[in-house]
């Protein structure tokens, strides 16, 4: 697994990616039987892989009510990355290790101040519209990124929420604008060509009729760059792509936006391993 430590922005990783078909993924759900203690973490590169998805830990901001009582930063745990590894390992040549739909085992859970946040390129934080970040974690976040770490954002909606999230975002980039992605950067066609950009919702949205949540009418792919033009941050507001990625065979949630969430997700960690 590449490490963070010393040298990040000019490490790329030679890997063979071959695009598969979206539809090949047939994964099995199971049901939800866990309820483990969330503390730790496996040690780092268990199993080999040269990928893990790795969750960030991070606190509340008084609008934090949590996720099944466990915080919101474990929403769609484990399933999201269960489903969302078996995509990536069936969907690339990418090596990466599959996650326990049961107790999460296989994914790393990241707290900024234990230090091994700088042993993974990629790193998800979910409903980040209620996160809040101590100085030291916001210093630490600040290094991970500017050394080459990446950070994909997901699951906040309508604009209270944003002021949620640029609370903390600026804290740890206080010099640092937020832009719209431009439609031909590469994060977008790194692997898929990704010029179809539609609101990917919650499955509790679709239940409802609508694909928006709150007043987030309007999906926005947004980023923050360092002085190179590298993105660190891919900014996903107003959809769900969590939820996607979760429910990828649940009938009723449609296959077009689980494919669609995949492919977005997919380019990301491709940039993340390659920049």
């Amino acid at each position: 697994m590449p490490s963070l430590r010393n040298r990040l922005p000019a490490f790329v990783l030679l890997m063979a990616l071959f695009a598969l078909p979206a539809g090949q993924l047939l994964a099995q759900r199971m049901p939800f039987q866990n309820q483990p203690s969330l503390a730790g973490n496996n040690d780092a590169d268990t199993d080999g892989s040269e990928f893990h998805f790795a969750r960030l830990i991070y606190g509340g901001n008084g609008a934090d009510r949590g996720f099944r009582g466990r915080g919101s930063w474990t929403t769609d745990w484990p399933e999201a990355e269960h489903f969302f590894m078996e995509g990536v390992t069936r969907l690339t040549r990418v090596d990466g290790a599959r996650v326990s739909i049961y107790n999460g085992q296989g994914g790393e859970r990241i707290s900024l101040t234990e230090g091994n946040v700088f042993d993974y390129p990629w790193l998800y934080a979910v409903e980040v519209g209620r996160w809040s970040l101590s100085n030291d974690e916001a210093l630490i976040m600040r290094d991970y990124l500017l050394r080459g770490g990446f950070l994909m954002v997901d699951d906040f909606h309508g604009s209270q929420e944003w002021g949620g999230f640029i609370t903390t975002m600026q804290r740890v980039f206080p010099d640092r604008p937020i832009v719209d992605i431009a439609e031909d950067h590469e994060v977008f066609h790194v692997l898929y060509d990704l010029d179809e950009k539609v609101q990917i919702p919650g499955l509790a949205s679709l239940y409802s009729g609508v694909t928006y949540e709150r007043d987030g009418y309007d999906p926005h792919w947004r980023g923050i760059f360092d002085d190179d033009g590298r993105l660190l941050v891919a900014i996903n507001h107003n959809m769900d792509l969590g939820d996607a990625w979760e429910h990828a065979d649940t009938p009723g949630y449609p296959e077009p936006m689980t494919a669609l969430a995949y492919r977005f997700a997919v380019n990301y960690v491709i940039y993340a391993m390659t920049h």
